[in-house]
């Protein structure tokens, strides 16, 4: 089983470019499968909140309280949300062989993802001088900023257009086939 896993700040493309890794890998043949490290997150955020995710713009705000402040710092659960994503990989790898994670945002969990599967591919997604909306202290929060400082990304994909993303997904499967990756 290979994992792709995409790392980028808010809005950088990450969910277009897993949707485009997903079709270029069905073309190879491949069964992959889309998530989200953040799912249970926004269950949370539409069950309890009354958050309707088709009225417009992310909860970013409570998305960043709820994990970070809340589930990782008070109560000290540091891998909550990678451990649920793990039981889902787990379950739902009896139907799918690859996965792709389109919402990476700390050190920790490439690490993570790094130590508990041999084949992972990290990319990361960057969109030069766009502006995604964030205030400022969305932009400073930590899922927005740690990922600048981890350096072992597989690729760096600069997001200029919908097509360019498509080619660059088109390009990294490519290249993980040609390597012999062992996607299956």
């Amino acid at each position: 089983m290979k994992l792709y896993v995409i790392a980028g700040v808010a809005k950088s493309g990450k969910n277009t470019l897993g949707t485009y890794l997903r079709e270029e890998l069905k073309n190879y043949g491949y069964k992959p499968c889309v998530m989200q490290i953040t799912q249970p997150l926004y269950s949370y955020a539409r069950n309890y909140f009354d958050w309707d995710p088709n009225q417009g713009e992310k909860p970013r705000e409570f998305l960043q309280k709820m994990g970070i402040e809340i589930i990782k710092n008070k109560l000290h659960k540091e891998t909550f949300l990678l451990d649920r994503l793990f039981e889902d990989i787990e379950i739902l790898s009896n139907f799918f062989d690859t996965f792709i994670i389109t919402d990476a945002r700390l050190i920790m969990e490439f690490e993570a993802f790094k130590k508990r599967y041999s084949s992972v591919v990290l990319i990361r997604l960057e969109r030069s001088n766009y502006d995604n909306g964030l205030t400022k202290e969305e932009k400073s929060h930590i899922t927005e900023t740690e990922l600048m400082d981890y350096e072992h990304y597989d690729y760096v994909v600069i997001n200029r257009s919908l097509d360019d993303l498509k080619l660059e997904a088109k390009r990294i499967v490519r290249e993980e086939e040609l390597e012999g990756g062992d996607i299956i």
